[in-house]
């Protein structure tokens, strides 16, 4: 398989299903998104961490391949009238989105309790959790655009922002394993 088609070059690409859309559609903005975070997921997963988290970063890493399918498909072309998937595409569950929780409560029982907010920093791995935590909101933002658009299964945005949350617990979580300083933010009065 070739890597490059050519068919892109007059700034169009194809969704899954065919259609084809402007480069800078909504759409493709909210998927690329997604693809960005994957790559920092990847990134997060590289660091030293415990294996429990490394596995779990895979499972994100898939769930986003999942979410990634899901935007990047023509929503008249994903279903059948009878509610069947037309293209075979991935779904999401609500299993999905308790897994994160689960892992949001179990690193919170291990960490003290957070009375202001928290200067992202303090370790590059730290700094690298709080980049994608960053990098999430703004797919979970372009995603509520295009779903204002073209609704989607809505699990997606559910997941995107438990993910954010995940992500920040996380980089708290990697802040005390790697004994660095969390610096809370006191708003500077003068």
């Amino acid at each position: 398989m070739k890597i490059y088609t050519k068919t892109g070059d007059k700034g169009t690409t194809s969704l899954f299903g065919g259609t084809r859309v402007p480069k800078h559609h909504v759409r493709i903005e909210s998927y690329g998104t997604v693809d960005e975070l994957n790559s920092y997921i990847g990134l997060l997963r590289d660091q030293d961490t415990d294996s429990e988290t490394k596995q779990l970063l895979i499972d994100i890493q898939d769930r986003l391949f999942t979410i990634g399918s899901i935007l990047a498909t023509d929503p008249e072309k994903a279903t059948l009238k009878s509610g069947k998937s037309r293209l075979n595409i991935p779904e999401l569950s609500d299993n999905d989105v308790e897994k994160l929780e689960k892992a949001i409560d179990k690193m919170n029982e291990e960490l003290p309790e957070m009375t202001h907010f928290i200067l992202p920093g303090g370790h590059q791995s730290v700094s690298f959790c709080h980049i994608a935590r960053c990098v999430c909101r703004r797919a979970e933002r372009l995603s509520t655009a295009l779903y204002d658009i073209e609704a989607f299964d809505d699990r997606v945005l559910i997941y995107l922002n438990r993910l954010s949350d995940y992500l920040f617990v996380l980089a708290r979580k990697l802040s005390k394993q790697l004994q660095a300083e969390e610096i809370q933010w006191i708003p500077n009065k003068t």
